[in-house]
């Protein structure tokens, strides 16, 4: 944590984004070959006049990882919906819009019905990130009161309508319903601070090099 947060001259940041994947690695003691480990992977936000990326390798994908690296540090996490993720001390999860958004598409892909409810889930994920776009040359105050005004009641009347509907278990879109439920304390921290973001894609795209890496090496033969 002290490479991210206290290189010199740099100034602690308030928002970060987290993320991780799995990996394999053959010769580690305690471990059977075939188990799997974890790459974590925490970032500096946007606004970062000085962006920071780091990598921490770990042998497993426990919540007490980022409990750890986090210790003692206070502000936002992007992250997704792991739970490992909730509950640190002083570190306030944002959720991600896209991953929601990506649920509620492969449900309406499954039918293209224009009036069914992966159809309106969907409409409700285009419509908060359109008003994203425009809010996004924006001060963070300005974003803020924008989001407000505009994008929070989007939000509210997406989770009354979620909660209003009943579907059947084990379809695409209960899957997606239930997880727009599950994850809304988490998913409604956006609107706290003007500068935090929809999605947490910045996080993605940072761990997006070890992820294709790893599909060419395959796995690593020590820690």
């Amino acid at each position: 944590a002290g490479l991210l947060f206290n290189c010199a001259k740099f100034i602690v940041p308030y928002l970060l984004h987290s993320d991780d994947t799995s990996t394999q690695v053959l010769k580690e003691p305690g471990k059977r070959p075939q188990s799997k480990s974890a790459m974590w992977m925490y970032r500096t936000g946007g606004d970062s006049a000085t962006p920071v990326i780091l990598y921490e390798y770990q042998p497993d994908r426990e919540g007490k990882h980022p409990k750890t690296f986090l210790s003692g540090w206070k502000g936002y996490c992007h992250a997704d919906g792991y739970d490992g993720n909730h509950n640190i001390p002083d570190v306030t999860v944002v959720g991600c819009w896209a991953h929601v958004r990506r649920k509620f598409h492969d449900a309406y892909q499954l039918t293209k019905e224009p009036d069914s409810l992966g159809a309106t889930g969907l409409a409700y994920c285009d419509r908060l990130f359109a008003l994203e776009q425009g809010f996004a040359n924006l001060s963070a105050e300005d974003r803020y009161n924008q989001r407000m005004d505009h994008s929070k009641p989007v939000a509210e009347a997406f989770f009354r309508w979620a909660e209003s509907i009943v579907t059947p278990p084990r379809l695409a879109i209960t899957r997606a319903i239930t997880y727009l439920l599950n994850q809304r304390a988490w998913l409604m921290n956006v609107y706290l601070d003007g500068r935090l973001e929809f999605s947490y894609n910045r996080a993605e795209r940072s761990i997006k090099p070890f992820v294709m890496g790893r599909k060419n090496w395959l796995f690593s033969n020590s820690v």
